[in-house]
Order: structure tokens, then sequence, then C-alpha cells
């Protein structure tokens, strides 16, 4: 049996923009992706700290540093800029893998900046 089980999180980010122009997607900051182990076109679920909203997307890199965190197509409909955001992604795992799992836990700073990545929470 396969379990669907949290591979990681990031913690309160901090959207910065929602372009309802585009295909879809979300575009997060490169570096907020290594932090969080996520690689381009990899599914997450993004949660609304503002109205609840979420939305299941695929993620694009944008470039590192630049702190973006941005909404595209639909899924500005949910979630404008300023608004805290909590991204997960999933992975399916047998028991054992489960039993061993540590998710990666990303916190960030006002800039969306990787301040803290953990295994342990």
């Amino acid at each position: 049996m396969l379990y669907t089980v949290l591979r990681s999180k990031i913690h309160r980010a901090h959207v910065t923009e929602a372009q309802l122009d585009y295909q879809g997607s979300i575009s997060l900051d490169a570096d907020l992706m290594v932090a969080a182990d996520l690689k381009e076109f990899d599914w997450v679920q993004i949660t609304s700290m503002a109205n609840g909203a979420r939305w299941q997307t695929y993620v694009l890199a944008a470039p590192a540093g630049s702190g973006v965190v941005r909404a595209n197509g639909a899924a500005a409909r949910h979630f404008a800029p300023g608004d805290d955001v909590i991204i997960l992604a999933f992975a399916y795992a047998t028991s054992d893998e489960r039993d061993r799992l540590a998710p990666v836990i990303v916190h960030v700073d006002g800039a969306n900046r990787p301040l803290l990545a953990t295994g342990d929470q």
C-alpha cells in the first residue's frame, strides 16, 4: 500500500505577484525551490492564510534571489499580492518509507528568503 505524505513545505511565503493572463502554475524563487527540494513541474498545493483557498498546480522557477512567489493563471483569482501562503509538496510512500520520512519545512523572511529548513518538524 502507498500512503500520501508531506514531503516538503514552505511556510508563510508572501505572494509578490498575481498574473491572471498566464497559462497556470505558481512561480517560486529558485532559492526557495532548492531549500524545499522542489523541481520545476513538481505538483504542489497552495493554501492561503488570507482566505482559506486551496489550489493545486505545478511549480515554475523564478530567478534565484528574486523573492518571487507569483500566482499564475486562474490561481491569481485566489491569491493576491501580500497574502501569506503555505506551499505543500507530497509524495507517495510505502509504510517503511513513511516511518523514516522527515519532511523539509522552510521558513522565510519578509522578502521570501529561506531562513530555516528542517527535516524535523
